[in-house]
Formats: structure tokens, C-alpha cells, sequence
């Protein structure tokens, strides 16, 4: 299985970007990412087994699903402001009409739940770390964020340019108390023309896995187990990323482990401020 994704490599005549279970190797978690034309288009799909977010990443539009109508204000890119977005169930026909980038965050799971739609104003933003670990979250489809999925988990993170983010190097692939299992995608965005970032995964020698990719707009990494992190935000251009996760339990829940080694780094954020840039965006616009 490929880990790393750059952009361009994962897609067909219809998607920049598709994850299913079956290409990544997994059971739950899957994203497409959809380009409309500039002058408005038209995009017709079929949900099936996953409940799906459909989640502006640059643009605007409407979707229609189960007679219900829902107009997505969008924004004009990932780094201009928080967004509002759409929750469709499985076994449901959208009609998604728009211009720009959509990103179609989905999950494998068993119960239809109802069509909802979520303004940028409801969206929990999490200011997380500190000093050159500072980052945003944008947390709209998590648990406490919207606790109306079966599966679904996903946010946004933002990351100023020279900061990492995940981190500690932390992971979410063994069913015990404190921790859950949760496949995971990571899709980027760049800030800034030749725009780079990086991002590190590795596992064990039991369950091997090594990533250490220079990630640019576009790209995805797969992250199937592991410690994963950190983000890296090169200096001069902010990071952006969106993480999309759904596993086997029962709960609907984020639990994480850090790895040993660099756990003790969140007792050194008490005494330092978070990053003066953050937060980088709002409802209401770039801050």
C-alpha cells in the first residue's frame, strides 16, 4: 500500500483525489476531493455505505439530498476563513452544485442518520500547543463538534509557517483504555507560491511503517497505524490539513496515545504563549 500520495497520482477523469477502504487497505475511512468549473457545475453521486461531510475547501455552492436543500457560503480558500458545511447519510443521492474545490469526507457505517447543515458561526476553533507547537483546529466534524455521525471523524488544522503541528508524534491503532482505533487520512493545502511542508509517520518493528514526505498542495498521506507526526510548516508558508477518520469501535471517540519519547513536550507549553498569527482564520475571515 502507498502511504505517500502526491497530488495528481490518486485521482481519475472525475476526482483530484480518491481514498476508499479498498485502495487504502483499510475497513472505514475515505475521502474524494471534487473540482467544479469556475463559471458552476454539476456533480451527482450516490453515498452508499458512508456517511459523507461535504466540506468547501475553495468555493461555494448548494447540495440537495432527501428533498433537503442546503446553500454551502464556502470561502475562497482553506487559509481565508472557517467554513460551514453539509452532513449526508448513507444510502442517499446528493446533487452537489457549486464552483471550486470540494473535499467529500466519508465513513463506512451501519445507521442512516438525517441530511444537516452546519454555519461557520457553530464551528468549535481550538487554539492546541504552544510556543513553535502552535496550531488551530477547526473542529467541525469531531465528537464534541458535531455529535450527530455514527463514524465520521474529521477537522481542520492550520499550522503558521516555521511551527509543527501533531505534535507530539502520537497514535490511535490499538483498542485499550486511552486509546481508540481510528484509520486516518491526512489531505494538504500549502500557503504561498512553491509552498512546501513535511510529514513524518512511523511504526514499530512489529508493525513497521516510514514516512517522511515533502508534501505540497494537493498531496494526501494514508496513515493505516503508527506514530504519526510532526507536521511541519515550512517558514514563510502556513499549513494546512485535513484529517478524516472512522474506525471499528462502537464509540464514536478520538483517543490518542503519545509516543514515550516526546510526550513530555506538552509540560513545557504551560509556561510558553501560543503563536501571536493564531488563530489564522474565522468565521468571520483571515484574522
Amino acid at each position: 500500500m502507498k502511504h505517500y500520495l502526491p497530488a495528481g497520482t490518486a485521482g481519475d477523469d472525475t476526482y483530484d483525489l480518491i481514498v476508499t477502504p479498498e485502495s487504502a487497505g483499510w475497513g472505514y475511512s475515505a475521502l474524494r476531493v471534487l473540482t467544479l468549473p469556475d463559471d458552476g457545475g454539476v456533480h451527482e453521486f450516490d453515498t452508499g455505505e458512508f456517511e459523507t461531510i461535504v466540506l468547501p475547501l475553495a468555493g461555494s455552492g448548494t447540495v440537495e439530498c432527501d428533498g433537503e436543500r442546503f446553500a454551502l457560503a464556502g470561502r475562497d480558500s482553506v487559509f481565508s476563513r472557517v467554513t460551514d458545511f453539509a452532513y449526508v447519510p448513507r444510502d442517499a443521492r446528493v446533487r452537489l452544485r457549486g464552483r471550486g474545490r470540494f473535499a467529500l469526507a466519508g465513513a463506512r457505517c451501519e445507521t442512516r442518520l438525517q441530511p444537516r447543515h452546519v454555519p461557520a458561526e457553530d464551528v468549535p476553533v481550538e487554539l492546541r500547543g504552544a510556543g513553535a507547537a502552535s496550531r488551530q483546529v477547526n473542529n467541525f466534524g469531531t465528537p464534541d463538534g458535531f455529535p450527530f455521525a455514527e463514524k465520521l471523524i474529521a477537522c481542520e488544522v492550520l499550522t503558521p509557517g516555521g511551527c509543527w503541528s501533531s505534535f507530539p508524534p502520537h497514535k490511535h491503532d490499538e483498542d485499550r483504555p486511552g486509546e481508540s482505533v481510528l484509520e486516518e487520512v491526512y489531505y494538504f493545502e500549502v500557503a504561498g507560491d512553491a509552498g512546501m511542508a513535511y510529514q513524518r509517520v512511523y511504526g514499530t518493528a512489529e508493525r513497521p511503517i516510514d514516512v517522511l514526505a515533502e508534501v505540497r498542495g494537493g498531496d494526501a498521506v494514508l496513515i493505516p497505524h503508527g506514530w504519526h507526526g510532526p507536521s511541519m510548516a515550512a517558514p514563510g508558508h502556513d499549513l494546512y490539513y485535513l484529517n478524516v477518520m472512522a474506525g471499528p469501535g462502537t464509540e464514536r471517540a478520538w483517543r490518542i496515545c503519545d509516543d514515550p519519547a516526546h510526550a513530555w513536550i506538552r509540560g513545557t507549553w504551560d509556561g510558553q504563549p501560543v503563536d501571536p498569527r493564531l488563530p489564522l482564520t474565522s468565521a468571520e475571515g483571515r484574522s
